[in-house]
């Protein structure tokens, strides 16, 4: 798999708060609007759409008009690309960092 790592950021960024990965948590239960999340937590309003405009922008949560609320989905087939490029990172491969170092005669360390 090529990947170009930057591509992965803007989402590994998005889950590195304790907040936006409840809201993950619960969204993998289907979707849900704003105000349901907000029952769930202990945020304000302004906070909630302060974290999901990141999760939305990282592309992780799919986000809809419904009114005056906002009904909130996650976008699967960003969170299956993002699996795929964490099982790759983490495991061993041939086209490796580390191995096309060694390749061109350079010591890494």
């Amino acid at each position: 798999m090529k990947h170009s790592y930057e591509d992965y950021v803007p989402a590994i960024k998005a889950m590195s708060d304790e907040t936006r990965l409840k809201i993950i948590d619960m969204l993998s239960c289907g979707e849900m609007c704003a105000c349901e999340i907000l029952e769930k937590l202990s945020i304000s309003q302004s906070t909630l759409s302060y974290h999901m405009k990141i999760l939305s922008e990282s592309g992780l949560v799919n986000a809809v008009r419904d009114g005056a609320w906002m009904r909130y989905t996650l976008n699967m087939e960003k969170i299956d690309e993002l699996k795929t490029f964490l099982v790759c990172i983490t495991s061993d491969k041939e086209d490796c960092i580390c191995k096309l170092c060694k390749k061109s005669n350079n010591q890494c360390c």
